[in-house]
């Protein structure tokens, strides 16, 4: 966990500057995440890194209300022209780029001058919803799914694909395998461990995923990954986007959410009594962040750009539900083969996207899940199939409600949710109100081409 006050001391900082000289690194690029998703950065030459982890280096808090097109919203606590802030890198996360040669990369906390830490630091709340579970004697595990679409970059600003050839073809992995390869090799060398990867439904989408980590671990991976596949898909003439929807009436690009929640007794998603062997409060957990769901959506995919994914038949996840392996649900159980349950059952949240920030996200998930064991919650029936071919009634009798449709819905229910309120405390769960309200005003005639494109590089 990250310390509550500005560091007295960072031992070891020095050695680690010379380490990383020793092999070529000039720069340190240090990132926070904003409350529109936004990964905002500061560098320092190498020689300077002892100094930020001692003292910090300086940011305006201003971002905190900056929606994804750099336009502030105004917030009751946060934002604005005034004070400042300290950007502390997390020793522990730094990692040369294998990507970026002669840099190296580290995630930050965000702290006043005064010394305590930022009330509105999203990696901060992360980690204290993470805390918060610890001390109620559970772990989590968690990995997002990386979706990106690649175009060629002398197209920009529009969008002209990169590859062609079927979604999951071996035509479009071939077209990719040297840039999947690279990716690997660049990741691994980077400390994350890619699972999997493979040509995805969208247009010119590909998709790795990533072994689990602890939720603030998780959030870090994504930044770091993101960078990567921009780097990269850059060295090749190509320009990766992670934007909701790159093709307006096309399948878009998600971010989906896999976690898995232990104790002493190991996974509690499976081994119980329970519906496919769920232990009570391993349920408890997932009755809680299903009942989050209307309110996640502002926070992991609130952008306006985001509902032109978030359409049912699409696997988008738009349903308020939940089912095994159903993947029209927004909330899927994965149980795993027989025998590998310890170690892969898990639950998959789909309703988000790349404009959520990683670090809200996780800690909102940690949240709800919490809320959910506090409260004893259950699980309503599961459902199978396609709630969009239902009759109303039919959606009706089984309980089944459509998640938010416009960015205003989803403002709505995180302004009306207690539980993230009380978790992320009255400024943090403001100013992301402010800048998803925000955002939903200023583009609320924009049609989906030009939500496509005012969304499509800047995630």
């Amino acid at each position: 966990m990250t310390p509550d006050r500005i560091p007295a001391a960072a031992e070891g900082s020095e050695e680690l500057t010379e380490h990383l000289r020793a092999h070529g690194v000039a720069l340190v690029a240090l990132s926070f995440v904003d409350n529109a998703g936004v990964a905002r950065v500061k560098a320092v030459p190498v020689g300077g890194l002892a100094a930020a982890a001692r003292y910090g280096v300086g940011a305006s808090p201003c971002f905190d209300t900056f929606g994804f097109d750099d336009v502030a919203s105004a917030a009751r606590f946060l934002g604005g022209p005034d004070g400042d802030l300290r950007l502390v890198p997390d020793p522990e996360r730094l990692a040369p780029l294998a990507c970026q040669p002669g840099w190296a990369w580290a995630p930050v906390d965000r702290y006043v001058q005064e010394g305590p830490r930022f009330v509105g630091c999203q990696r901060a709340f992360a980690a204290a919803q993470t805390d918060a579970a610890r001390r109620r004697g559970l772990r989590l595990r968690m990995a997002f799914e990386h979706e990106w679409s690649v175009g060629r970059a002398e197209a920009a600003p529009d969008f002209a694909p990169a590859l062609d050839g079927p979604a999951y073809g071996l035509v479009r992995l071939g077209q990719a395998a040297e840039h999947a390869r690279d990716l690997v090799e660049a990741l691994d060398a980077q400390g994350v461990t890619v699972e999997q990867f493979h040509p995805e439904a969208g247009v010119a989408q590909l998709e790795l995923s990533v072994a689990p980590r602890d939720p603030v671990g998780a959030a870090d991976d994504v930044v770091l990954v993101r960078h990567t596949i921009r780097r990269l898909s850059a060295a090749r003439g190509w320009q990766a986007s992670f934007a909701p929807c790159v093709v307006p009436g096309r399948v878009g690009a998600g971010a989906h959410l896999h976690l898995s929640v232990h104790d002493e007794e190991g996974n509690a998603f499976t081994g119980g009594q329970g519906r496919y062997g769920l232990r009570p409060w391993g349920e408890a957990f997932l009755a809680g962040v299903l009942r989050e769901l209307p309110a996640l959506v502002a926070v992991g995919a609130g952008n306006p750009a985001s509902f032109l994914r978030l359409q049912p038949s699409r696997w988008a996840g738009v349903w308020q539900c939940w089912g095994r392996e159903t993947r029209e649900t927004a909330m899927r159980l994965v149980t795993g083969t027989v025998g590998t349950g310890a170690w892969a059952a898990n639950a998959e949240v789909k309703c988000l996207d790349a404009t959520g920030n990683p670090y809200l996200v996780v800690g909102a998930v940690v949240a709800a899940g919490l809320a959910g064991v506090d409260d004893g919650l259950r699980l309503p029936a599961e459902i199978h199939g396609d709630p969009a071919t239902w009759s109303e009634a039919a959606r009706e009798r089984a309980g089944v409600r459509r998640l938010p449709t416009t960015p205003g819905e989803a403002v709505d229910a995180l302004a009306a949710s207690s539980v993230l309120r009380r978790a992320m405390g009255e400024p943090l769960h403001d100013a992301v109100l402010a800048v998803r309200r925000g955002e939903a005003e200023r583009h609320a005639d924009a049609s989906p081409a030009d939500l496509a494109a005012l969304t499509r590089w800047r995630f």
